[in-house]
């Protein structure tokens, strides 16, 4: 364990961990975008900043990305942090005009207008902020890498390669869970499953044997399963309300020892 101090006040944690998830773990309010726990820290929002006081160089720097040590004191609402925050937040709101948890999010930090009014969104959409959060969980979590960035400068996007319709993307729709700015859109109509943001990839979905619903693509159902490969048999073809009512019905009925 070190220790360290946020605003004055003195802290502990384990050596490696972040200033961010200690700033999540303790209520301290700080926006963020492309940070989620179970991906690797990327720094690319720039909105968790902080400042450096002492006990590490000295600066403004992303909480995300900064380890905590032993005698680190940091502020995380200095007029210059502040600054910058707001500075990025108004950027934000220029990027991603379409999205309402962006217009909320900088809302909740103080800023409800935007003095940048000439950025070019065409490529990417109205929504996006080009965080990366999909592209890091489709590559690190799932192991697919069907959507990555594309284009320079202005004409940045995050789209499947080439624009074309995916043939690695298994319809799981993690990238629209980790979304922070709602910018992925995905329909399922019938028995298919169409990642409308994706080239309108469309994939075939997987009938639960008890209750007959749609409850996952069959190709992400194929993926899971390659990756638990000692998963029952008779599980593969349930959705996950059917597997817990049928362990749950196991153990009821299982007999017991005297």
């Amino acid at each position: 364990m070190v220790k360290f101090m946020i605003n004055n006040k003195k802290y502990e944690a384990d050596e490696g961990e972040t200033v961010l998830r200690v700033l999540i773990q303790e209520g301290i309010d700080i926006p963020y975008l492309c940070y989620h726990e179970a991906l690797s820290s990327y720094g690319a929002c720039r909105l968790c900043m902080v400042e450096v006081i002492a006990g590490g160089g000295k600066g403004i720097t992303t909480s995300c990305t900064l380890p905590v040590s032993e005698g680190l004191e940091i502020q995380t609402e200095t007029p210059e942090v502040v600054q910058v925050r707001k500075v990025l937040l108004e950027m934000y709101l220029a990027e991603a005009p379409g999205s309402k948890k962006i217009q909320e999010l900088a809302k909740k930090f103080g800023v409800v207008h935007s003095r940048f009014t000439d950025f070019d969104i065409e490529a990417k959409g109205d929504r996006c902020v080009l965080c990366g959060l999909c592209v890091r969980v489709c590559s690190e979590i799932l192991d697919v890498g069907a959507i990555n960035y594309a284009g320079r400068g202005t004409n940045t996007s995050i789209n499947t390669p080439w624009y074309e319709i995916s043939s690695s993307c298994i319809g799981c729709g993690a990238c629209a869970y980790v979304c922070p700015a709602d910018a992925i859109d995905i329909i399922d109509k019938d028995d298919e499953r169409v990642m409308e943001t994706w080239h309108r990839t469309t994939l075939k979905l997987k009938e639960c044997v008890d209750s007959k619903q749609y409850f996952a693509t069959e190709k992400g159902v194929n993926h899971v399963c390659s990756k638990c490969p000692d998963l029952p048999e008779e599980m593969k073809d349930l959705s996950p309300d059917s597997r817990m009512r049928k362990i749950a019905a196991d153990f009821v009925l299982k007999p017991r020892r005297e």
